[in-house]
């Protein structure tokens, strides 16, 4: 009776035992493989900062082939230059982020690559949405943003920020790259006569036209006068005779 009673007992403790198991193991299976980043300088408004992300591989049968990662907002796609990855990967700038990329890993490598942010935002944390290609086609979404410490199945990889520095400041954006000196100069077109000079042109024809009329009213004049001193000559010598 209390052998039997005994072997019930152990019966009962490792169907216990596997179930916890189990529940462990559906738990943490989720969270096997997952996606992170790191900082070198976790602040807002930190210059210059190097982040660092891992990739989990999930499969075993296929390598990471490439990395998309959703920028977070402040930073600009050209803010971001890539510092170290696998052997000939690439990074390419995206309309909302970049991707990093090239040969497939091995399958079960996990990827690690690292960029140079040029300056983090004025935030408290910044999640960097990330999609893992295989080289099989198959496609890891780590997209999901834990709101209000819930937890979620595909995290986001998630980077805490802690206060800016005294004095630090959001630097400007780069300037536009200035036109270069030795483009070839193009000869404007002559510009058409502006309203005062065509006023002045004006003005100079009428004042000469001005002077020509006072000169031929002068010889007219004289002729006038010339004509009536011959006249009077010839009127005068008449009634002497």
């Amino acid at each position: 009776m209390n052998r039997s009673h005994t072997g019930l007992h152990l019966r009962k403790l490792g169907i216990t035992a596997v179930g916890a198991l189990v529940v462990v193991g559906v738990t943490a299976g989720p969270a096997a493989a997952h996606a992170e980043v790191t900082a070198s300088d976790p602040r807002a408004l930190a210059e210059n900062v190097t982040l660092s992300f891992a990739s989990e591989a999930e499969s075993e049968s296929a390598g990471i082939s490439e990395l998309r990662v959703v920028l977070p907002k402040g930073i600009a796609p050209d803010a971001v230059v890539l510092k170290e990855a696998p052997k000939e990967w690439k990074l390419t700038a995206t309309p909302d982020g970049y991707a990093v990329g090239g040969p497939a890993l091995a399958a079960g490598t996990d990827a690690e690559y690292s960029v140079i942010v040029r300056q983090l935002p004025d935030e408290k944390s910044l999640a960097f949405k990330t999609l893992e290609t295989y080289s099989d086609g198959k496609i890891s979404r780590w997209i999901e943003v834990p709101t209000d410490g819930q937890k979620v199945d595909n995290p986001a990889p998630v980077l805490e920020l802690k206060a800016a520095a005294p004095g630090a400041k959001l630097i400007a954006p780069s300037p536009s790259p200035t036109p270069s000196s030795s483009a070839p100069s193009v000869q404007a077109p002559a510009a058409p006569s502006s309203p005062v000079a065509s006023a002045s042109a004006e003005a100079t024809s009428d004042k000469d036209a001005d002077s020509t009329g006072v000169v031929v009213g002068v010889i007219a004049a004289a002729l006038l006068l010339g004509a009536a001193g011959t006249m009077w000559w010839v009127r005068r010598n008449r009634s002497q005779t």
